[in-house]
């Protein structure tokens, strides 16, 4: 299965940047564009592993719970 590299720009506009195969490749696509983008911007690189570009897509724009550590 591939990873699929995305630039995620608010309100959660996924934009598809490349397909890897290697994990290692995919992780440095999405450190050099993280370098190159200002902070101000709110641009978020993302890395998924998925079957398909659809699936990689409906994962990344479902919004995750946040976690709770420990027990209240």
């Amino acid at each position: 299965m591939p990873y699929f590299v995305y630039r995620i720009s608010p309100p959660r506009q996924l934009e598809h940047l490349d397909t890897v195969d290697q994990y290692q490749r995919a992780r440095e696509i999405v450190r050099e564009r993280r370098q190159s983008e200002p902070r101000e911007t709110g641009v978020e690189y993302r890395l998924i592993f998925a079957r398909q570009q659809g699936e990689a897509e409906r994962l990344l724009s479902t919004p995750r719970d946040t976690r709770v550590i420990g027990e209240d």
